[in-house]
């Protein structure tokens, strides 16, 4: 809504401040923990009410765990509604990449409140069932991606977005340390984005098992994420980078400002110990963002090394369901992985720093590709 102020700056030249994406991620970030601040115990108390009747549900992990139960889930809802609220205030509303990865983050989102709700009310561990909630997600995936390649210069619409041929970068894979090293997937496009944006939701998901673990990995991701945004749709930057231009992204900065916010808020009431817990409503609608926001800027790679945290938590998974099914032997003492570590001995604030230090790492070691062409 701002963005539109910059349109009268020709009389009020003060108003130009808002052409700038630096100026408006900050304001989102400023706008979006606010929020969360003031309708953060609100929101905490409205759901301690919401699923104080009945038993708690389930908690997962080592028995230590078990103090937690009766602490309020959702808290999503609080991310989610700052993060929206703040992009629609900042971001520059006439961008069809703002659109698909709102689009992916409220629906991923919807979703996972759907999955929590069923979980609270019938106070079982049993949610929406895992076939139907991926159908649900690879179609919504689905969608944001076939936009977002076509407003890249895909095609597959010719009728629909006007003659000209198709620019190849819309629907090819980019890797990292290379200049010009390109991959046509052409149509198949679709299906390789859907999987990541998936993919990388249900990563952040298996990822938030203990206080503070998943929120700050997640801002340190939309933090690169969100430089990397603002590089790719720079005309001079990428130039000088040598990365691959896509016009528009740069307005994803401001979203991933928007994540900051709200994330900072919402580790405000989920530092140990924790007064809420983020869902499946925060967890797979903010690794939905990170993924759309990777694809749409042509970095799904470096989404590998930047979350390679959660890349990490999932192999676990994977890795312990194998060994288990085929051999009759696990391979962790618990999964995902940093349960493994509780088992272990370490405490669980040992946990969460240890992992924040590692996703600060591997996320500088992501920003790194930038210049190493």
């Amino acid at each position: 809504m701002f963005y539109l102020l910059s349109r009268f700056s020709e009389h009020f030249e003060v108003l130009n401040v808002f052409r700038y994406i630096t100026f408006r991620t900050g304001g989102a970030i400023a706008t979006a923990l606010l929020f969360v601040f003031f309708f953060g115990p609100w929101t905490i108390s409205w759901l301690r009410l919401k699923q104080g009747k009945g038993q708690p549900i389930r908690i997962d992990g080592p028995q230590s765990h078990l103090s937690k139960r009766g602490t309020p889930t959702m808290g999503g809802l609080m991310i989610l509604s700052g993060l929206t609220v703040s992009v629609l205030l900042w971001g520059n509303l006439t961008n069809p990449y703002v659109w698909m990865v709102l689009l992916v983050t409220l629906g991923f989102g919807a979703i996972g409140f759907y999955d929590d709700y069923l979980k609270v009310t019938k106070q079982s561990h049993k949610g929406f069932s895992g076939r139907s909630r991926l159908s649900f997600e690879f179609a919504i995936a689905a969608i944001a991606v076939i936009v977002m390649a076509e407003v890249g210069g895909a095609r597959f619409f010719g009728l629909l977005w006007g003659s000209g041929e198709a620019i190849p970068q819309a629907t090819s894979l980019a890797f990292p340390f290379f200049k010009e090293l390109l991959l046509n997937l052409s149509y198949f496009f679709v299906v390789f984005g859907a999987f990541i944006i998936v993919g990388f939701g249900n990563a952040v998901n298996l990822t938030d098992g203990l206080d503070g673990l998943a929120i700050v990995p997640v801002m340190v991701a939309a933090g690169s994420f969100g430089f990397i945004a603002y590089l790719a749709g720079n005309a001079v930057f990428s130039n000088y980078l040598q990365i691959h231009f896509v016009p528009g992204t740069g307005e994803l900065a401001v979203i991933c400002g928007a994540m900051i916010g709200a994330g900072l808020g919402f580790l405000w009431f989920n530092a140990p110990p924790a007064q809420i817990f983020m869902g499946d409503t925060g967890s797979l609608a903010l690794g939905g963002m990170l993924g759309s926001i990777a694809v749409a800027t042509k970095h799904e790679i470096v989404l590998l090394i930047v979350g390679g945290l959660f890349v990490a938590e999932t192999l676990s998974v994977i890795i312990q369901v194998i060994s288990f099914r085929y051999t009759g032997k696990r391979v962790f003492k618990m999964a995902p992985i940093h349960h493994h570590f509780e088992q272990l001995g370490w405490s669980e604030p040992q946990v969460v720093i240890r992992f924040w230090i590692i996703a600060i790492v591997l996320a500088l070691v992501g920003l790194g590709t930038l210049k190493l062409r």
